[in-house]
């Protein structure tokens, strides 16, 4: 139970961090773009546009950090003073303050709520604006002052100390034992608390100085995961064997990783195999000096390779490779070998969700539910058996008042990504012109007027958003909701 709760602890801290980092990963992309393409020795080398790099990685990404991480805690206004308290990081340090960001955003955050929370109900009718303005003003000014002299200097000290310690490892050839730990964190949903508390920040560092960093590929490769998925494909046997080809397009292509989660822990020994997978990328990767400028997101092949500077692509693709053989050749062996009978997929998956504290919606591909049919309907509108009733889906909004849908998960990424994309096409078939999107629950936007998440997540989404009408699901990938909604705009 002591277990279960670090572990959940480490993944509320790793969802906090992703969701700073995640709503600012197209900015992070677009900064490894310039800096692969235009930096001296990127493939169209420019001085004009290269000299985006040096502003953009000190004071763009650290402030857009910073504010979102502050607008986490405090809405916009929190968001202000994560801003200005990041620019007295930015200031007061010698190397990209991501670390500092992801600290005095949502401390400046909590800051400004406390402060309102004591003085704003006191102020006199007329006096708002004046309050809010300057108490945002003079708390903004402290707290980057406080920044300069003290947080700066000393996040500035821990990152060079980290960077030391990552460099001595990298010396040693001992980077590839990272995997020991990445490896089966990915597995527990630890990886959010690894890859943007430690991997990114100082990957982003060693980008800004060599254009490049290992680092962005640790936790990303997609090569161990497609390794197990390709030996289930060969070896496995029922269910397993028939939905592992079709995993494994979704996880390499897709980059959607947490699909190959539960057939690791159907046989928990194919640890061995991603460890080694991942060990032997690794390796790979260093014997070629590869890296990459910024981080890949999702972890999809198309998204290394798009990321990929100039000179790197053997080495990135080796790894990749090198990865997925050696997987494929230990989880060979243990499929083969194994004299059990092999696990339940489903029931595997349901370990998996309850590692991740809640539903894992890319598993609905896994176990997918039979369909049937519910009196009153025609053949034509033949749904998915969900079981689960919905929750706190009051109040429901008139379909005339309906103009955009929203779906939300915690990164805001992959489940709800998808299951936007299968209402956003059912629309499409059915002449719905009704905008769909996918974001983070934090990041939920004002004028959504229907929210869809998970029957476990909703009750935080209508905290975020109590005027929406909010549709709660058991599986992002298989919903009937999906077709009640569309039958009710289709009738307007």
């Amino acid at each position: 139970m002591a277990d279960a709760s670090v572990r959940a602890r480490i993944q509320r801290f790793g969802s906090y961090l992703s969701g700073m980092i995640m709503p600012n990963i197209g900015a992070f992309i677009a900064w490894g773009l310039i800096t692969a393409l235009f930096i001296p020795d990127g493939w169209f080398p420019n001085e004009t546009l290269g000299s985006l790099v040096g502003p953009m990685i000190t004071y763009l990404l650290p402030l857009l950090i910073g504010f979102t991480g502050g607008r986490l805690v405090y809405d916009f206004r929190g968001g202000v003073l994560g801003a200005i308290a990041t620019m007295g990081v930015i200031v007061g340090a010698e190397i990209p303050m991501f670390l500092g960001a992801m600290i005095m955003g949502p401390l400046a955050g909590f800051a400004m709520k406390v402060i309102d929370g004591w003085f704003q109900h006191r102020i006199r009718v007329g006096f708002e604006m004046l309050y809010n303005n300057f108490s945002a003003g003079i708390l903004g000014a402290f707290l980057a002052g406080i920044a300069v002299f003290f947080v700066g200097p000393i996040v500035n000290a821990l990152t060079n100390t980290l960077a030391d310690g990552v460099e001595v490892i990298v010396d040693m050839g001992l980077l590839p034992l990272a995997s020991i730990i990445i490896e089966p964190a990915k597995i527990l949903f630890l990886n959010n608390a690894i890859n943007h508390g430690i991997l990114s920040p100082l990957g982003v560092e060693q980008a800004a100085n060599a254009g490049k960093s290992i680092l962005f590929l640790l936790e990303t490769n997609p090569g161990p995961g497609l390794g197990v998925l390709l030996a289930f494909s060969v070896f496995g046997k029922g269910v397993s064997k028939a939905s592992a080809p079709g995993a494994a397009i979704i996880q390499f292509l897709g980059g959607i990783h947490e699909i190959y989660f539960p057939y690791v822990l159907m046989k928990p020994v194919l640890l061995l195999a991603v460890i080694a997978g991942g060990m032997s990328g690794v390796f790979t990767f260093t014997v070629f000096n590869a890296g990459l400028p910024a981080t890949p997101s999702p972890g999809s092949i198309f998204a290394l390779l798009a990321l990929t500077p100039q000179g790197n692509y053997l080495g990135v693709i080796s790894g990749v490779v090198v990865a997925a053989l050696v997987s494929f050749l230990v989880a060979s062996v243990v499929l083969k070998t194994s004299k059990a009978e092999e696990e339940d997929l489903a029931a595997a998956a349901g370990r998996m969700e309850e590692m991740k504290g809640k539903k894992s919606d890319a598993t609905g591909y896994l176990t997918p539910k039979p369909a049937k049919e519910v009196v009153g309907m025609t053949s034509g509108d033949r749904v998915e058996e969900d079981n689960t009733q919905p929750v706190n889906a009051a109040p429901v909004k008139n379909a005339t008042d309906i103009h955009k849908v929203v779906f939300a998960c915690d990164a805001g990424m992959g489940s709800s990504a998808m299951g936007a994309s299968l209402l956003r096409n059912k629309f499409k078939k059915e002449n719905i012109d009704i905008p769909v999107s996918n974001t983070s629950i934090n990041q939920l936007p004002e004028d959504a007027d229907v929210v869809v998440t998970h029957k476990d997540l909703t009750d935080r989404a209508k905290a975020k958003l109590p005027n929406a009408e909010h549709i709660s699901v058991e599986n992002f990938m298989n919903s009937p909701e999906y077709d009640k909604l569309a039958r009710r705009l289709k009738k307007e």
